[in-house]
């Protein structure tokens, strides 16, 4: 379709298309006002490892983003709701919250919080954080819990042997030389033990063989040169007080004994440094391989809800009610096969559209009058005038005497385009004869508020004369026409216009009278194409928007079969008010039909008089005249 094409759907439709834009924003905005109003609020942190990882470690920063990323998961799992919920006193969902990356890559994470409360939205946000921190701190020293748990027990041990060492070194007996043996061998088994399973794996581990190993070996290594000094620490222990043995009942304070207790006390105390500088080591390193949470900037608590915004809503739901109206438009317009416009007249047909007539206002509920003669200055009369040029002009070397007025459908207006084209011509100065050829289904009578007790069929049937079936009919203007109904309706119409009788009518009408108008059947039935074939030319009635484009494509193919010739198309009862969609009638301004109201009777008849109107008619004649001359010369 073209442009211009879309604006007239458009226009034709206007009332569906404001239908559905109002219903649709009418739909958003009350829906909108009807849904309970969402608060959102946002909170920022930054996650990063400590600053002596990051500086012995240039790809530092990429460990950060990796970082970032794992945090970004671990805010919407279960036990952080849950401690959001045991903090706050009131259910945390899941759904409320979304959590991302400020940007592709960033260690900055954005905590997005949405609640039908505007405090509660900002407190969730806030309390979030503040449980992610302290699960942090929990999650990172469960890795050094153990180890710092060990080396406090050992801490304490030491503690007690080095106070009882100091208490008992004045007086040492066989029996405190006993249990010291037994202490120490009881704390230096264990280290033995894990000296030795450590050296193991170790073994087992190597060679090398990926990186994981590799990282394996390491962490084992250190644990091994840890406990390696401690133990022979206990082991200089152990031998100390096996060369005490039994040191008798006096003993002073010179004596080697003494010497090698106060030797062992000595050991005792390095021990005890040992194990509070391996303790501070891993509060070091727990603190250094803790990351690091920050909250850069606190959630606040939001003044406007982001949803529902009833505006919004409306223009989104008056542009989807839109488009759905559209939607339908364009596929009735898509499923519809009539004719509408000339391009499909002259597409389908072949045929040129030579007369726009629209719709006839009538005084009554029914059109059967003549409405040319009642409103002769109407754009309508200027449409069947229009349309009688075309006809006058359609052949100038055999012009048309006897045309035939036919249609595709039933109710197509053939009736009421032959009697107005008839009077048009009798207007015109034309003697003019109007034939009812339709013996099955004649309205002509009934139009034109005649009798129809003897007419064509009569022809046949009594043999009578032509002036005995002829009724004289005139209009306010005393233009006189001559009119031959049906008459009484026969049992085999088609053999009866078919005959050669009927072909001796023919020509003897034709010859009475300057032009014959035939008022036929639809081409439903085979008498519009026994008669085309009979006449010199044919004119074909559509009903823009009313006639099926199969029915007059049918038409069409079977007046060709029969030989007739079609001179072309006319629109009738174009809506006034779509006009402009069918085409042909929008160009007739509404400003003389407006007058045509306030005319007096006088009026109408000065102004469709024939010393007004046939001289213009005349000149006019005679131009086109020339003008069609001059363009049949210069074709030969």
């Amino acid at each position: 379709m073209e442009i211009r094409q879309y604006l007239s759907i458009a226009r034709r439709w206007a009332w569906l298309l404001i239908l559905g834009l109002a219903l649709g924003t009418a739909g958003g905005y009350g829906y909108g006002n009807m849904q309970t109003p969402v608060y959102q609020t946002a909170t920022k942190i930054m996650v990063s490892s400590s600053s002596n990882a990051v500086a012995s470690n240039p790809y530092a920063i990429y460990s950060d983003q990796q970082l970032a990323q794992t945090y970004v998961q671990l805010l919407t799992t279960q036990p952080m709701l849950d401690g959001v919920t045991e903090a706050l006193g009131y259910p945390v969902s899941r759904g409320d919250i979304t959590v991302q990356q400020n940007q592709q890559g960033s260690q900055i994470i954005k905590i997005t919080v949405e609640n039908s409360d505007p405090q509660k939205a900002a407190d969730i946000a806030n309390q979030l954080v503040q449980v992610l921190i302290e699960q942090n701190e929990i999650l990172q020293a469960g890795r050094y819990t153990a180890s710092d748990e060990t080396l406090r027990i050992q801490i304490e041990q030491v503690e007690q042997q080095i106070a009882k060492y100091q208490t008992d070194l004045d007086n040492v007996s066989t029996k405190s030389v006993s249990e010291q043996l037994e202490l120490v061998t009881a704390q230096m088994e264990p280290l033995q033990a894990e000296v030795l399973q450590l050296q193991k794996e170790i073994a087992l581990l190597s060679p090398t063989t990926s990186q994981q190993r590799k990282a394996q070996i390491a962490e084992k290594q250190a644990r091994l040169d840890q406990i390696t000094p401690l133990l022979n620490l206990y082991q200089q222990i152990y031998s100390n007080l096996v060369v005490l043995g039994n040191p008798g009942a006096n003993v002073s304070n010179d004596s080697p004994m003494v010497a090698r207790l106060q030797s062992t006390l000595n050991l005792y105390q390095q021990i005890y440094l040992n194990l509070i500088n391996s303790r501070e080591s891993i509060r070091l390193a727990r603190l250094q391989n803790t990351p690091n949470v920050v909250q850069i900037e606190a959630a606040p608590v939001p003044q406007n809800p982001i949803r529902p915004q009833p505006v919004q809503n409306a223009m989104l739901a008056g542009a989807v009610g839109l488009m759905l109206a559209a939607g339908v438009v364009f596929l009735v317009e898509y499923l519809d096969d009539t004719l509408k416009t000339p391009e499909d007249v002259d597409r389908l047909l072949g045929l040129p559209l030579i007369g726009y007539i629209a719709e006839m206002q009538s005084k009554g509920k029914t059109d059967a009058e003549i409405y040319v003669s009642r409103q002769p200055r109407s754009p309508v009369s200027e449409s069947f005038r229009s349309l009688r040029t075309n006809l006058e002009f359609s052949s100038v070397d055999k012009p048309l005497r006897t045309i035939l007025v036919t249609g595709a459908e039933a109710g197509d207006g053939k009736t009421t385009i032959s009697a107005n084209l008839a009077a048009i011509f009798a207007q015109g100065g034309k003697r003019v004869l109007l034939l009812d050829a339709d013996l099955r289904r004649p309205r002509l009578h009934r139009f034109l508020g005649i009798q129809n007790r003897l007419g064509l069929t009569d022809l046949f049937r009594d043999g009578l004369d032509v002036e005995a079936v002829t009724y004289q009919w005139s209009d306010s203007n005393s233009k006189t026409m001559s009119v031959i109904t049906s008459g009484s309706l026969p049992p085999n119409p088609a053999e009866l216009l078919g005959s050669h009788k009927m072909d001796s009518i023919l020509a003897e009408l034709a010859s009475r009278v300057d032009v014959l108008i035939i008022d036929s059947p639809p081409s439903l039935v085979a008498d519009a194409q026994l008669l085309a074939a009979k006449v010199d030319g044919v004119l074909l009635v559509v009903q823009p928007g009313k006639t099926h484009a199969d029915a007059a494509r049918a038409t069409r193919e079977l007046l060709d079969r029969a030989g007739a010739r079609v001179v072309g198309a006319v629109f009738n009862r174009i809506p006034r008010s779509h006009g402009h969609y069918y085409g042909g009638y929008r160009y007739y301004s509404p400003y003389y039909y407006r007058n045509d109201r306030y005319l007096t009777g006088s009026d109408v008849v000065a102004a469709a008089s024939p010393e007004v109107t046939a001289p213009r008619e005349k000149a006019a004649q005679s131009l086109l005249s020339r003008l069609w001359k001059q363009q049949s010369r210069s074709n030969k």
